[in-house]
This record gives C-alpha cells, structure tokens and sequence, in this order.
C-alpha cells in the first residue's frame, strides 16, 4: 500500500528498533509501523536493505536508513524539544553509545546466549558485561541520568541494552551492587515513551491498512 509517509520495518523486542521507537516518538514523527516477523521478513524490507536486520526506516524522498543510530540521528534533527543532542555532550554520547554498541553488546550476547559460546561459563561472560555496568554506576552517582541532570541520548540508546542485561537473570540483578542503575532502569521501564513504545501490533502483511507507532 502506497503511502506518503516514512515506513518503519522493526521488530517489538529488538533493542536496536525499541531505541529507535522510542526517539522516533518522542520527536513525534508521523510514519507507518511495520511489525516484522524475523523468520518471515518481508520482501520489501529486503529490497530497501539487503541485510535484513531491523530497524530499517524507508523516508518518502526514496533514502534508506537501516542503522538505529542513523535514524535516530535523523528524527533528532526533525525534533528534538527536551535537547537529547545538545552540542555539549554529543562526544561523550557519541562514545557511550559506541562503546554500548561494540564490547558491551558482545559481552552481552555472550551472557544471554553462553550456551552457544562454551568456552566460559555464563558467570564468567556476565562479569565482563558488569565492567560496563559499574562504569554507568559511577556516572550515575554523580547525576540522576547517564550524563547529565536530564535524559539524554545515552540514556535512551543504551537502556534497551541494560534492560536485556537485567532480564538475563533477574534475581540476580535486582541484588546487584549497582543500585543507581537499578533505579535509573527501573525509572525507564515505567516511563509513557517506553509503554508506548512496546505497545503489539501484528506482524505487517503486504496490503494491510497502515497504522501509526
């Protein structure tokens, strides 16, 4: 079905299109959702992007972003009322995320899934997420949110990591010795921008009537 709007292929619980959700909200974009089934991804999504990974927003000027930082960079600069990018702290967002992005993820993947990766145990691949974890522990102890007194970027780009971390083991988490960002998570997870974020929609079929996010 045609539309004139930008269309958003993503997938509910991937944490690369759950920040993307949430930024993309936040700066109140007006776009069609495209829920996708990871076992069954649409032909369209692959004819725009070749990797098959969510998110991938297709823009009504034919460009295609399929990277969740390009199109958060993107809404940003169509909106941005609360100041998420201000000038001051885009280096130390920009290397968080980063960061967030290459070891932690790793880390991260390895913890979730340490089955498929024998070679350590699982408490062995979760100590070497936790090297992350006390980092923003510390910056947290200095000001309610990663980098300032405010959200920032940081904090939404990285939460849908850190809340994966959490649910890996969760009893564990919530005795662990980082009590700021229990609370910073916790804080995230109850908020309107996330509620609405995660809110199900059906897997998209070619045809169907579009619906916002």
């Amino acid at each position: 079905m045609s539309t004139k709007l930008p269309v958003l292929y993503s997938f509910r619980r991937c944490p690369y299109a759950m920040r993307a959700r949430m930024t993309l909200l936040y700066a109140s974009i007006n776009l069609e959702l495209r829920e996708v089934l990871l076992k069954a991804k649409p032909e369209k999504m692959l004819a725009l992007s070749s990797k098959g990974t969510v998110p991938v927003l297709a823009l009504p000027n034919a460009e295609v972003l399929d990277e969740s930082y390009d199109i958060i960079r993107w809404a940003l600069e169509q909106s941005d009322p609360q100041n998420w990018l201000s000038a001051d702290l885009d280096p130390a967002i920009r290397d968080l995320i980063a960061r967030n992005d290459g070891q932690f993820k790793a880390d991260l993947d390895h913890y979730k899934y340490w089955q498929r990766f024998p070679a350590e145990s699982q408490q062995q691949y979760r100590a070497r997420g936790e090297l992350f974890l006390a980092e923003l522990e510390v910056l947290l102890n200095r000001q309610p949110y990663l980098l300032a007194d405010r959200i920032t970027l940081a904090d939404i780009a990285l939460f849908p990591f850190i809340r994966q971390f959490a649910f890996v083991d969760k009893a564990w988490f919530d005795q662990s010795p980082y009590p700021k960002l229990r609370a910073w998570l916790e804080q995230l997870l109850i908020s309107e921008l996330f509620l609405s974020a995660m809110k199900k929609s059906p897997p998209w079929q070619d045809g169907d009537f579009p619906i916002g996010l």
